[in-house]
C-alpha cells in the first residue's frame, strides 16, 4: 500500500522582479528571475532551484546507497548543469541535466576494482531512487569521476 507525503512552499511578490520564498522546512530567501530574463543577479532563481533540487536529491540518495553498499565514503561533491532550450515562441524546457560527481572512497584492505564496482552501483541506485530525478522530463546524464584510495 502506498503512502503520501506533502511538502509546501509559500512565495510572495515583493515588487518589480523580486519574490520571497518560505520553505515548509523553515528556510526563507529572496529570489528573482535570472538576469537574462529581466531578473537580478546574485540570488536564487527558479532555474537554479530546479537544478539544485535534482543535484541535492541525487547526493542524498548516493549517501544512502553508499551506506547500503558499505562504502567507506571519503568525499562527494558534484557540479550539476541544466541545459535549457528556448523555442521561437519563448517557451522553455530543460532538455537535460548533467551531473559530474567527484567521489572518493577508501578501499582499505578490499580489492579496489570491487570497491569501484560497488561505488558505480551505488551511483546507479542514487539515480534510480532519486525522487526529483524521477519527477522531471529532462534527460539525466551522470559523468562520474570515482577515486578509490
Amino acid at each position: 500500500m502506498s503512502r503520501t507525503a506533502i511538502y509546501n512552499t509559500t512565495v510572495a511578490w515583493k515588487g518589480e522582479h523580486w519574490g520571497h520564498i518560505t520553505m515548509g522546512n523553515g528556510p526563507e530567501m529572496d529570489f528573482s528571475a535570472p538576469p537574462d530574463a529581466q531578473g537580478h543577479p546574485g540570488v536564487l532563481t527558479p532555474e537554479d532551484a530546479f537544478v539544485a533540487a535534482a543535484n541535492t536529491c541525487i547526493m542524498m540518495m548516493f549517501i544512502w546507497a553508499a551506506e547500503r553498499y558499505k562504502l567507506n565514503l571519503l568525499s562527494y561533491d558534484c557540479q550539476a548543469e541544466g541545459t535549457k532550450r528556448i523555442e521561437l515562441d519563448r517557451t522553455e524546457i530543460f532538455t537535460h541535466l548533467c551531473f559530474r560527481p567527484h567521489i572518493r572512497v577508501s578501499a582499505g584492505e578490499e580489492d579496489p576494482a570491487a570497491v569501484h564496482s560497488r561505488t558505480q552501483r551505488a551511483l546507479w541506485s542514487a539515480q534510480k531512487y532519486s525522487l526529483v530525478a524521477n519527477s522531471v522530463r529532462s534527460e539525466i546524464i551522470i559523468e562520474p569521476q570515482i577515486e578509490i584510495i
